[in-house]
């Protein structure tokens, strides 16, 4: 599986980025793909157990991102300022909010570059993320055979969890 696991992905992707262009193309009903969900497809499949894949960190990445990027456009316009502003504030929202999603901090400049309108936040910024949540999810564990994210304890997580157990110890002791 190893040898393979690139061709896996990579088909994987272009399986993805063909449904939701084949929406954009054969619906009447909107667009479904942007230019950062490129990128998206490259996290959920080669980096499927990172913190970036995780389903909230892809919406809400997208969503907030551009949000943000539609608010600069309406009201600050396309310069070198709000550019630079929009994604680095993008950035600041992701993290506060622990939804960090490298992909979406392009989002403020799909905005402002292409100039979209609040519509752009249903199709294709929701729905978009949802097909390529829901699909990558189904073809991860279904036909790739992997497993969702598992929280990962740190070094401090476990220390704390063994101090824990070594004070129930010394209570016991001291009530024998």
């Amino acid at each position: 599986m190893k040898k393979f696991e690139p061709i896996f992905n990579g088909l994987s992707a272009a399986f993805v980025i063909c449904v939701l262009s084949a929406l954009t193309f054969e619906s009447s009903v909107g667009v479904w793909l942007m230019f950062s969900f490129g990128s998206t497809a490259l996290i959920l499949f080669v980096f499927y157990d990172s913190e970036f894949a995780k389903p909230k960190n892809v919406f809400f990445g997208h969503l907030i991102s551009i949000i943000i990027g539609i608010l600069f456009s309406r009201y600050m316009g396309i310069s070198t300022i709000s550019l630079g502003l929009s994604v680095g504030l993008c950035v600041t929202v992701m993290m506060y909010l622990k939804i960090v999603h490298p992909p979406a901090a392009a989002n403020p400049l799909i905005a402002l570059f292409a100039d979209v309108s609040y519509e752009f936040i249903l199709f294709p910024v929701v729905t978009g993320s949802l097909v390529l949540i829901i699909m990558s999810s189904f073809i991860n564990r279904t036909m790739l055979g992997r497993k969702p994210l598992k929280k990962k304890f740190s070094n401090s997580t476990i220390q704390l969890k063994n101090l824990k157990i070594k004070r129930k110890k010394t209570k016991k002791n001291k009530v024998a």
